[in-house]
């Protein structure tokens, strides 16, 4: 007889057997392929059903024609005129050109997120190699010594 697994009381069904790595990767269910086959086949039909709904004023059918024809923009082009930011002092210069543009109204508070987190990922990036030369240096220093 084998002793149980540490993990059996999380094991939803059966476990596969060893060495049995379970379905390929990119393996699909056969139900969903039989749908997706059943789909297939009367896709006009359902597409010119939907169309006809929306236009008789079903606003469900309405709101699933439109968010396909003209879905919903997850952002924008921002336009700033943002100061060079070469140095990480640069960079409290150019969230500040952010905040004022945000309180002008010329961009949301989300879109200045974005902006502000952008220029933090560049303020780190501009650190870092910062450090870097400074310990090249150091080490050069040191190995003068």
């Amino acid at each position: 007889m084998t002793t149980p697994r540490k993990s059996a009381p999380k094991t939803r069904g059966r476990p596969f057997a060893q060495g049995n790595p379970g379905k390929p990767r990119g393996a699909r269910h056969r139900v969903t392929v039989l749908a997706e086959r059943l789909m297939e086949a009367d896709t006009e039909a359902v597409v010119l059903a939907v169309l006809d709904a929306a236009k008789g004023g079903d606003m469900i059918a309405a709101r699933l024609v439109l968010d396909r024809i003209a879905p919903v923009r997850k952002g924008r082009p921002v336009t700033l005129e943002l100061p060079k930011v070469e140095t990480a002092a640069d960079v409290l210069a150019a969230v500040g050109v952010t905040v004022a543009a945000m309180a002008a109204g010329s961009i949301t508070p989300d879109e200045a997120a974005t902006v502000a987190a952008v220029l933090e990922t560049k303020r780190r990036a501009i650190e870092t190699t910062e450090i870097e030369t400074r310990l090249r240096a150091l080490e050069d220093r040191k190995a003068e010594l």
